[in-house]
């Protein structure tokens, strides 16, 4: 994610950048569709669904697109950030 003035903004979103704004929309997205699909799947199954397609999506990054050698060190640090931001979000009072 990155700040800066609107132009140079817009020009990284051109290049497939999100500034914290195009960030926070494209979660929004990720939400709304895994609300649409509780309305016909439980909860406690759709959570490891996305789970499970976050970690395959993850792998394909780290193999396919930033050539990964170390796949223990990726693993760690992305264990680590999902761990800070599910703690963050389960100290949310608004959430639940």
């Amino acid at each position: 994610m990155e700040g800066g003035n609107r132009n140079e903004r817009r020009a990284g979103r051109a290049e497939g950048r999100l500034d914290t704004t195009g960030f926070l929309a494209l979660v929004g997205r990720f939400i709304d569709q895994a609300n649409r699909e509780n309305r016909k799947v439980d909860a406690t199954q759709l959570h490891m669904a996305f789970l499970f397609a976050a970690a395959r999506y993850n792998a394909h990054v780290a193999k396919a697109v930033l050539n990964v050698e170390s796949h223990e060190q990726y693993v760690e640090t992305m264990v680590n950030e999902y761990r800070d931001m599910l703690r963050q979000h389960l100290a949310d009072p608004e959430l639940g």
